[in-house]
């Protein structure tokens, strides 16, 4: 059995007059995962670390994100892929996408950037597309391969993040089709979490950490009203046993008086 946490949207903003709301929260949960009398294979972080791209956010998320199990992180449409290397990886400053793989004899995590430089939409670089076919083509048709973005590829039926979700999906859709090992998409930047289907897998949308997204039938029209703040940060956990079989768990993270 192998466990991969999964969380997203920490939004880390330390010059806001409420920064320490997101440090806080991001804090917590850390802290639950941290204290899990498990070992998890990987703690998967799908975007928007940063809420406005800063260094001091970046230098924030690094210290905050620490954990004893392997920490695995893309960007999202409030990061910036210069700041972001330089100051949350520690590596020189490269507007290139930041793709990363996660490669076990067990299963393999590709994490593909689909943030878009100015934009809060999201879509799938050539280079980022072409390095994923790379990989998938590398990989035994018997090893589980899970595909994790920010921006989910399919609308959620959440008009604020259906709007800047990712386009030109169909590109994706083709390249999954024709490797059936491929297990399950993972994203974000919905701030709610989710389970849909795409290119006929499942595609699991992890919780917000700094806040909640209403559903449309649970707010009144207005721009104060999608987004609830005071509901507790949640954690998803994709367990995927040895028969490639994926099951998914939601949980909130009690928030505490620190």
């Amino acid at each position: 059995m192998h466990v991969i946490a999964h969380l997203s949207d920490t939004h880390i903003d330390t010059g806001a007059a409420d920064a320490g709301r997101s440090v806080g929260r991001t804090r917590a949960v850390m802290a639950y995962l941290n204290d899990l009398p498990y070992d998890l294979d990987a703690v998967l972080v799908t975007g928007d670390v940063a809420d406005h791209a800063t260094p001091d956010e970046y230098a924030a998320a690094r210290e905050l994100l620490a954990s004893r199990h392997p920490v695995l992180a893309c960007p999202g449409n409030h990061d910036e892929r210069a700041a972001y290397r330089e100051h949350f990886l520690g590596e020189a400053p490269s507007t290139a996408p930041v793709d990363l793989v996660h490669a076990t004899d067990r299963f393999v995590l590709a994490l593909c950037d689909t943030s878009v430089p100015g934009e809060h939409y999201g879509r799938l670089a050539d280079e980022t597309l072409a390095r994923l076919a790379d990989t998938l083509a590398a990989t035994p048709p018997t090893v589980p391969v899970l595909i994790a973005f920010h921006h989910p590829p399919v609308p959620l039926h959440t008009p604020y993040v259906d709007g800047i979700r990712q386009r030109d999906e169909h590109r994706l859709a083709e390249l999954a089709a024709r490797h059936p090992n491929v297990t399950a998409f993972l994203a974000g930047h919905a701030h709610t979490p989710a389970a849909t289907t795409f290119a006929g897998r499942p595609l699991l949308v992890a919780p917000g950490v700094v806040s909640t997204l209403r559903l449309p039938w649970e707010h009144r029209n207005g721009p104060d009203h999608h987004v609830h703040r005071d509901l507790p940060p949640s954690v998803a956990f994709h367990v995927l046993d040895d028969t490639g079989r994926l099951t998914t768990h939601y949980r909130p993270v009690p928030l505490g008086d620190g």
